[in-house]
């Protein structure tokens, strides 16, 4: 088994990042399946293809195109991953949160985490946004969590708090921005679970889902929601909400992939100007949060 990163390898990466761009970024957002055309708002962009970042692990699942692209969102010095890692997709969750410790170590105070979701609260409709308010990190229940094995203090304390990880101040500035930009259906907010996947859930797993208190069910973004806030980074996220679970059994609905990646493309222009309003609402440089 590989041995996990060191802080020499965090650093390796970001002093090459660094070295090959001008971009001084404030805010990292990470893009969810069929989400990456968020990219496409960038101004002064430049990209890097993971593959030639050192360290850097691979994306293996169509609709993530496997890119770290700088550049400006609203005024807004960004990184974007066009792509993100999955523990479905063989990689050990400290491997899958390697560029939140980067983005760290490159200045970014504020992560931004998008995921495309399905929707367990029977009053989501597909097409759906839904503000993270929390998250139930399944995976951890049974030993998966990407801050198991030594700590290192440059980065955090050993038991950071969980229970604040999403930012409030962001999430009241979020329904004030899906207020301008008068859509018909409301801004949803609720707690995102994750499960391992790569299979969608049964109908018995979305019934317990549903019971323990979940609005959403995807395969992402809780490790590097851990990891961001380990480090002392302001986390704000949405989800997606693709389709609806099924709960029946007398449903002929079956989810897939390609479902998700359609629901993605129809709802991109305006997850696009969502994200682009709320980032004049992410304090500067140097503000506490």
């Amino acid at each position: 088994m590989a041995t996990q990163f060191t802080y020499e390898d965090y650093q390796t990466t970001a002093q090459w990042l660094l070295s090959h761009t001008k971009h001084r970024p404030q805010v990292a957002v990470i893009c969810g399946s069929g989400l990456g055309g968020l990219t496409n708002q960038l101004t002064q962009a430049q990209s890097f293809d993971y593959s030639e970042i050192p360290n850097f692990p691979l994306s293996t699942v169509p609709g993530h195109a496997g890119r770290l692209v700088f550049g400006f969102l609203n005024g807004k010095a960004c990184v974007m991953m066009q792509g993100r890692f999955h523990m479905n997709e063989g990689y050990p969750l400290w491997k899958v949160t390697f560029p939140v410790r980067v983005f760290r170590l490159l200045g970014v105070d504020t992560l931004v985490v998008t995921n495309a979701a399905g929707g367990l609260n029977p009053k989501f409709e597909a097409g759906d946004i839904m503000l993270i308010r929390d998250h139930i990190n399944l995976p951890g229940f049974s030993g998966q969590n990407p801050l198991i094995g030594p700590n290192d203090e440059r980065f955090g304390v050993r038991f950071p708090a969980m229970s604040d990880a999403y930012d409030r101040d962001m999430r009241q500035k979020a329904h004030i921005a899906w207020k301008q930009m008068g859509e018909k259906r409301e801004l949803q907010e609720g707690t995102y679970v994750m499960v391992a996947g790569p299979n969608f859930e049964t109908v018995a797993e979305c019934r317990l889902l549903q019971k323990l208190g979940a609005d959403a069910v995807g395969s992402s973004t809780v490790p590097e929601v851990i990891v961001a806030r380990h480090c002392g980074l302001r986390v704000f996220g949405f989800s997606l909400i693709t389709n609806k679970v099924v709960t029946d059994y007398e449903s002929l609905e079956k989810a897939n992939h390609e479902e998700v990646l359609e629901a993605g493309r129809q709802a991109a222009q305006k997850l696009e100007k969502f994200v682009s309003i709320l980032m004049a609402g992410i304090p500067q440089p140097g503000c506490a949060n």
